[in-house]
């Protein structure tokens, strides 16, 4: 199929030659919508002492972008499959790129915060389009290769985001960092006409928007419960009453969708273990990586004292493990299946963040490169997560699934910030109040969050066992 034409669920002929544009922009794409959050992982310093902003405050920079990504995914992937890919493709890079170039411009929190929430809508759109392509445009063999390139192109940007986001704020400004999403964009836009030839078909039924509010209404609560909200932050009963509205917000979630003729979630994904599993597993991921990737930096400047750019420069080392393991993992599934391969990625992962954990309070960088490498050598061999969960889904619901996907990831994102954050919080706070100086006091809360991020690596190797059994490695084998 990836050498000729391919033909669509719908029985749309796809052009010779689609292949390769449908793999540059997947590359593109899962690019960019990672790189935009994680390159200002670095600028945060920079971004508070300009507008004279809090940690928390920070915080919802990055949880402005992730929010609306994971909460309008969902309802993104039923329109993927309502309007079609070229239609969302164009119209979310067009949004994407214009707010990026609102944020850059930006010079106030809030018109910052805006522009972080327009494109964290925008990315909703694009992502379930462009996974989407997998399924209908690359035959077994090709989406295997697309999965790959996805899953790689997402964990470098992880890992180069950060350095990449000091270099600019340092020798350019912070504004620098939404600029360089407009390339990403228009050459993705230049592309689309070639790769996405599905134009559009009708999906049955109407969009759950009850089901998308109450979602993301939930999340914006849990999110609240565990950062706060800045000057305003409400204290411990607070943090309660918002968490419990979250809690009858995520049940109200799951009567809707109980009784929906046309639920966020089709019953058919929510029966099949093979891809909740990979869902779970995805979440859980990023949710111990991402938020450690989020505050290395700020450990890096304020505790170690490096600039903006050597602060982010230790997490290349992460995508160099990445790019180093790549190709161990084909053969890793051959030899050992997914179930293993993926579980042995995740030990790896765990072990990396203890590693560092164990050095955090040497004021030093080579002491942690050990466990980068290893953080990335076993998140190289989490990427066929993606593959594996896309392969038991029906052609129909390959938007939905998308969407499902790349919701758990950046959901994983959101709450990886708030829980690293909130655990980094406490730590420092008991710290200081025993007279401990500030930068100690802030590796001390690292070190808490790296070893609550290994628990929750751990957690995921738990969940791979259980759900990746022999069937799932019948499917990847076909």
């Amino acid at each position: 199929m990836l050498p000729g034409r391919t033909t669509g669920p719908v029985g749309l002929a796809q052009p010779r030659g689609a292949a390769v544009p449908t793999l540059v922009i997947i590359a593109l794409v899962a690019f960019v919508t990672t790189l935009d959050n994680n390159i200002v992982a670095a600028a945060v310093p920079s971004i508070g002492r300009e507008l004279a902003l809090g940690l928390t405050e920070l915080q919802w920079i990055s949880l402005g972008y992730i929010l609306p990504f994971a909460g309008l995914l969902l309802v993104a992937g039923n329109l993927v499959d309502r309007w079609g890919q070229r239609r969302t493709l164009l119209l979310g890079l067009l949004v994407f790129g214009t707010a990026a170039l609102a944020g850059g411009f930006a010079r106030d929190a809030v018109t910052l915060i805006a522009a972080r929430v327009v494109q964290g809508c925008a990315a909703a759109v694009l992502v379930p389009a462009t996974l989407s392509l997998l399924r209908t445009n690359l035959d077994v063999r090709g989406r295997a290769i697309g999965a790959g390139i996805w899953t790689a192109a997402l964990a470098v940007a992880i890992a180069v985001g950060p350095a990449t986001g000091g270099l600019l704020s340092e020798h350019l400004h912070w504004s620098w960092i939404f600029f360089s999403n407009v390339p990403f964009a228009i050459a993705a836009a230049a592309l689309t006409p070639a790769a996405a030839v599905v134009t559009g078909r009708s999906a049955p039924g109407r969009v759950d928007v009850r089901g998308m509010l109450l979602v993301t209404a939930a999340m914006l609560l849990f999110l609240m419960a565990l950062v706060g909200t800045g000057e305003d932050t409400p204290g411990p009963a607070g943090r309660f009453v918002l968490a419990g509205l979250g809690a009858v917000s995520l049940a109200g979630f799951a009567l809707v969708q109980r009784r929906s003729p046309n639920p966020l979630l089709p019953r058919a994904l929510v029966a099949e273990r093979a891809f909740l599993g990979g869902v779970s597993v995805q979440l859980l991921w990023g949710l111990g990586v991402s938020g450690v990737f989020f505050f290395t930096p700020l450990l890096h400047q304020e505790s170690l004292a490096l600039t903006p750019t050597e602060a982010g420069l230790p997490l290349v080392l992460v995508a160099v493990a990445i790019v180093g393991a790549t190709p161990l993992v084909a053969p890793a599934v051959e030899r050992w299946g997914p179930r293993y391969t993926v579980l042995a990625g995740l030990i790896l992962v765990s072990a990396g963040l203890v590693a560092i954990a164990v050095i955090n309070h040497i004021p030093a960088v080579p002491p942690r490169i050990p466990g980068l490498l290893l953080i990335g050598a076993g998140s190289a061999l989490t990427t066929p997560l993606t593959s594996f969960s896309l392969e038991v889904v029906a052609a129909r619901d390959a938007g939905i699934a998308s969407g499902v996907l790349t919701a758990s990831r950046e959901l994983s994102s959101a709450l990886g910030v708030a829980l690293i954050g909130l655990v980094l919080t406490v730590r420092q706070n008991a710290e200081l109040a025993g007279g401990t100086p500030a930068p100690h006091a802030l590796a001390s809360g690292f070190t808490a969050g790296l070893i609550t991020a290994a628990i929750v690596e751990l957690l995921a190797a738990v969940v791979t066992f259980v759900c990746f059994r022999s069937r799932t490695a019948e499917l990847v084998a076909d």
